[in-house]
């Protein structure tokens, strides 16, 4: 088995929904085609997904078992910014960027404010209802939540999560990361104009 689900393939089986085609999963990786194809064909072999109208996991404790084995690895080496904005993907719960980070999405990432590799939280909308979840599912990525930013000092590393909590969520995708729909995101900036000023421009 672990020949097999390597952090990889163990990614691929996360990032994987049910009809899935690979160009799918490299996109919600963000991973090359050829590197996803690969791990994709030997989850295959080994009968832990099989291709039917698309991509499935066979057993959900396959799922389980590649969710252990990313978030330990994620224990040993923490996750850097590129794969942290992948990380969420694996949740299994519906969620969005949003604030700085649905203005970043949705610049495609030609914006940046407010933040340095020192000290860099992400913003995710998600449900209400999914709030215990999120918690406890970035707790075993050892990446801090909160509701609200809070100060580099206190905290062990420069990532940490600040989730909004929602009573639903409206959904976009830009390149593969979901994010709130793009008229949320002009009142979000409009809203913080000072700050916000020049990414208008790029939302004509």
């Amino acid at each position: 088995m672990y020949e097999v689900l390597d952090d990889t393939a163990a990614r691929a089986i996360l990032a994987m929904e049910r009809g899935n085609s690979i160009r799918r999963v490299a996109q919600h990786l963000h991973m090359p085609y050829e590197t996803v194809r690969q791990a994709v064909n030997r989850l295959e072999d080994a009968g832990y997904i099989q291709y039917d109208d698309g991509l499935f996991v066979v057993d959900s404790r396959v799922r389980d078992a590649a969710r252990e084995l990313v978030a330990a690895s994620a224990s040993v080496s923490p996750p850097s910014i590129e794969e942290a904005y992948v990380i969420p993907q694996f949740g299994g719960w519906p969620f969005a960027f949003t604030r700085i980070d649905a203005v970043y999405v949705w610049t495609k990432g030609g914006y940046q404010v407010g933040r340095d590799p020192d000290d860099y939280p992400l913003f995710l909308a998600v449900r209400e209802q999914d709030v215990h979840h999120w918690e406890a599912f970035f707790e075993s990525f050892d990446l801090p939540t909160a509701f609200e930013r809070q100060r580099r000092e206190e905290l062990a590393g420069p990532l940490q999560i600040v989730i909004d909590p929602q009573p639903s969520l409206e959904i976009d995708h830009v390149e593969g990361y979901p994010v709130i729909p793009r008229t949320e995101t002009i009142e979000y900036m409009q809203e913080h104009y000072a700050q916000f000023q020049s990414a208008l421009t790029l939302f004509p």
